[in-house]
């Protein structure tokens, strides 16, 4: 069997789906490594250091996908809508996609994919359970983006994050607030603490209460029911509009007396939901920073633009997208660790063993030999309606 590691297509990515240190652990496991020309060059990993690890570089795109029995990517096409479309004319019938794949947001492509008779797996559904973390790759690039939106604020906000004390006089440290305690959340108050800030946090969850607290920052509690908050596999439910409306209205004094806003929820094949109005900006301090991880889902800000920096008031909101690809060699590790491990649960003996019983392997198939399986991925396709994948 020939695992094919084609070069990313996605404008600006970075990533490469597996890293040399991988390829051991698929000879070993009786599998063949083909590796697209160039393709982990712009992380850090050159091709000869495949080679050495016992891997194949082919000259292109098209001679990956026409020897490879599977495909790993990190933006597949759904991940990737437009030029992954060329990725969709070279597949072929049996041939297996493992990556990123965004389902719930782009059933289209699914449908697309599933004309091919390919069998897909999308990664950012697996599940949150135990078994499964070395496999989590969504939560592994969750975790580099909410350091790396912290490093982004750092830069933008006028004043330090830590409190110094000099002969000068005393300067009190920035404050922190972080939207969301999920992994980025997290993160980004681990990372912010570090740096010396002042951190407060919240989210709908209160459960997350001790997490936050254990990494020194303050927990904030809104009087609001928040019954039903996250599903089965552990991911963020969206609650209407009318809990938004009254979230919004208790946590706008304290996002008035802070100097950083981080905000990173997001609900999967979902818009995500407005946590900070324009009239919430409008209150907070001139030079204060906003910087919103679910800007690429439409953003928690309501003044947002993807990929774009704007001023609003003397407020700077940064709407970035794809994060973890600025960190391309760590996030490519991880995420190769992650892909990996999927994908040698899948194998056995040397061929591919599709066991439904096994939880992580139901809940990520998408397709399998030319039908869309996923229920939730189903449902929305028959529906005709994606959720928004916002441009503003």
């Amino acid at each position: 069997m020939i695992i094919g590691i084609p070069k990313e297509t996605f404008p600006g990515e970075r990533r490469v789906a597996i890293i040399p240190a991988a390829v051991p652990s698929f000879t070993k496991a009786g599998l063949e490594v083909y590796v697209e020309l160039g393709a982990g060059d712009s992380a850090g990993f050159p091709d000869s250091a495949y080679q050495k690890e016992g891997a194949h570089i082919v000259p292109s795109h098209t001679e990956v996908f026409k020897n490879a029995d599977v495909i790993l990517q990190v933006r597949a096409v759904g991940a990737n809508p437009e030029a992954g479309r060329f990725d969709i004319e070279l597949m072929r019938q049996d041939q297996i996609i493992i990556g990123f794949l965004d389902p719930l947001t782009f059933p289209e492509s699914v449908k697309e994919i599933s004309e091919k008779g390919v069998t897909a797996f999308a990664l950012e559904l697996i599940p949150r359970i135990s078994r499964a973390q070395s496999m989590d790759a969504l939560s592994s690039m969750a975790s580099i983006a909410g350091y790396k939106a912290v490093l982004l604020a750092a830069e933008r906000l006028p004043k330090i994050f830590p409190m110094l004390m000099t002969a000068a006089g005393t300067i009190a440290p920035a404050r922190v607030f972080v939207v969301g305690a999920g992994v980025a959340g997290l993160q980004a108050i681990a990372t912010s603490r570090r740096l010396g800030a002042v951190v407060e946090g919240y989210d709908v969850r209160p459960a997350v209460k001790q997490e936050v607290e254990s990494l020194g920052a303050k927990f904030i509690e809104l009087p609001i029911d928040v019954t039903g908050s996250q599903d089965t596999g552990g991911y963020a439910k969206a609650l209407g509009e009318e809990f938004y409306r009254r979230q919004r209205e208790m946590m706008s004094h304290v996002v008035s007396r802070s100097d950083a806003v981080i905000t990173t929820a997001a609900v999967p094949g979902k818009k995500a939901p407005i946590l900070i109005s324009g009239e919430m900006v409008s209150g907070m301090m001139p030079g204060s920073v906003i910087v919103d991880l679910a800007a690429e889902r439409g953003g928690n800000c309501e003044l947002v633009h993807p990929d774009e920096i704007i001023e609003e008031k003397g407020v700077t909101i940064l709407g970035p997208v794809n994060l973890p690809s600025t960190v391309p060699y760590h996030a490519s590790q991880l995420y190769s660790k992650n892909i990996s491990t999927f994908l040698l649960n899948l194998i056995k003996q040397g061929r591919m063993n599709i066991n439904l019983d096994d939880v992580i392997i139901r809940d990520t198939l998408i397709v399998q030999n030319g039908k869309i399986v996923h229920p939730r991925s189903l449902e929305i396709y028959k529906e005709g309606v994606a959720a928004p994948h916002i441009n503003k």
